[in-house]
């Protein structure tokens, strides 16, 4: 029946009195452009079938993941096979002249069905991992890695096979050799292996999902996490930019994972004024009544003041010097202005840590650090909440009389001197 059919041309050739090595070339020409139209044909019917079933089916149903399966091409691929079909079966009968190009077109053939499977796995890997990106709890997991796990296997596979079909040979005897290049091929694929190891580990240890901000000084990035791939993490970082980081790295090194800043009820504020130490001191009587002006303090100052002059009453304390018993300074009363002042602002979280507290001195000064939380987590807005605090206490220090710390100047120096 192949001859039948194949020869044709070839006989018709023959009667009009052409050669038969001319003839033969001419009708294997013919038969294979033929069958390259009739394939292409072939593929844009099929296709324009199942893209049309398969719209029509993604409107229909109730899940999205046929959608999915529209968006990535799916049928498409699979149009693709039905040619490659007729193309396996029609080889023997345009060859059958040329048995030597008959095994180069089968194996081209078998190859290029290899390569179409690969392709249509990864569009339904792909298919698959947007749907799973719908789901709320498998939103932010990085099913980019597993699929990359899963396409490394499938490629190594069809290169096996590839190879196999080339040398016709089993796969076997391939993964025979493989066991004894087992080192070359951990040390080509080590970041992969590393790769793989840590994305299990991330995932299973929930230590970073995508969205999470970020902060990995090694490597620059302070931003959010965009991609979580086998073998790199990309992190968007506020300018704009985008760092890639080894998987790996996420194990191997300290990196900040502001998560649980963003979960949680507020956003730290955690800055110091460095107050000038020969700017504390005492504060007599008529400095406490001047400070009563000041309403956050004004009650605090007259129950404070009167149990300070009921003590000192009760011993007898020799006021002359300020130092003997007990006193109100000028800092300490500060201290508490600074308190009273973040619990009455809206910005600031009462039910989080709350303090104001004096750290060791330096060289420099005194260290009046504030350690509160924002309610507003947001970059800007917690910006300018910490800036609007520390604008109003730069301003209030001079009603206590204290200095802040600075370097002089040039002109302070030329003052003095």
């Amino acid at each position: 029946m192949e001859t039948k059919y194949g020869h044709i041309l070839y006989d018709y050739l023959l009667k009009v009195g052409i050669a038969e090595t001319p003839a033969s070339y001419i009708n294997l020409f013919v038969l294979l452009l033929g069958s390259i139209a009739i394939s292409w044909l072939l593929d844009f019917i099929i296709w324009k079938i199942l893209r049309t079933l398969s719209v029509r089916l993604a409107r229909q149903t109730a899940t999205n993941f046929d959608n999915f399966l529209v968006a990535n091409k799916v049928p498409r691929y699979i149009a693709h096979i039905f040619p490659l079909l007729f193309l396996f079966e029609f080889a023997p009968i345009a060859f059958m002249d040329f048995q030597y190009g008959e095994v180069l077109a089968l194996k081209g053939l078998m190859i290029l069905g290899v390569l179409l499977a690969l392709i249509l796995i990864k569009k339904l890997f792909a298919s698959v991992r947007d749907y799973l990106r719908t789901l709320p709890h498998l939103r932010d997991k990085p099913l980019d890695s597993y699929i990359q796990v899963f396409m490394l296997f499938a490629w190594v596979g069809g290169i096996l096979t590839i190879f196999a079909i080339i040398t016709d040979t089993t796969i076997w005897k391939f993964f025979t050799a493989l066991g004894a290049a087992s080192a070359v091929i951990l040390l080509i694929f080590k970041d992969s292996i590393l790769g793989l190891v840590a994305s299990i580990q991330v995932s299973i240890n929930d230590m970073v999902r995508i969205g999470d901000w970020i902060t990995f000084e090694k490597y620059g990035a302070d931003g959010d996490v965009i991609e979580i791939t086998l073998a790199t993490v990309k992190v968007q970082n506020f300018d704009k930019t985008i760092t890639t980081i080894p998987t790996y790295a996420l194990i191997s090194d300290s990196f900040k994972n502001w998560r649980g800043m963003q979960k949680s009820g507020g956003r730290r504020i955690k800055r110091a004024l460095i107050v000038r130490q020969k700017s504390v001191k005492f504060l007599s009587p008529e400095n406490v009544e001047s400070l009563k002006r000041i309403e956050v303090i004004a009650q605090y100052l007259e129950t404070r003041s009167e149990k300070i002059a009921a003590f000192n009453q009760e011993r007898g304390v020799n006021k002359s010097l300020p130092i003997n018993g007990r006193n109100l300074t000028n800092l300490g009363v500060f201290r508490k202005y600074v308190e009273s002042y973040l619990e009455d602002h809206s910005a600031i979280n009462k039910d989080m840590t709350l303090m104001t507290r004096q750290l060791s001195p330096t060289p420099q000064g005194i260290p009046l650090e504030i350690y509160a939380f924002s309610s507003d987590k947001r970059w800007e807005n917690y910006e300018y909440i910490m800036a609007d605090i520390f604008d109003h206490l730069l301003a209030a220090l001079p009603y206590f009389e204290l200095e802040v710390f600075e370097l002089p100047t040039s002109l302070e120096s030329a003052v003095n001197s």
